[in-house]
């Protein structure tokens, strides 16, 4: 299990698990990001990351992408 932010870019990955405070997992389940979601990035901007996820793209702080586990 990897942090987000060391997934490799354009590869569909599967979310395990969401670490951090109650309310930061509360509004990134509240964006899609689910346990068992697929998820892939599309690109990196200066750390921060744009993500692909149930058929939306999402840009998020290198330190959310970090509390997502895949």
């Amino acid at each position: 299990m990897i942090p987000l932010t060391l997934a490799e870019i354009g590869q569909e990955n599967i979310i395990k698990k969401i670490t951090g405070k109650q309310e930061v997992k509360l509004h990134l389940e509240n964006l899609g990001f689910i346990a068992g979601s697929s998820v892939k990035i599309i690109t990196e901007i200066g750390g921060n990351v744009i993500v692909n996820i149930k058929d939306s793209r999402i840009a998020i702080s290198k330190e959310m992408a970090q509390k997502i586990m895949v």
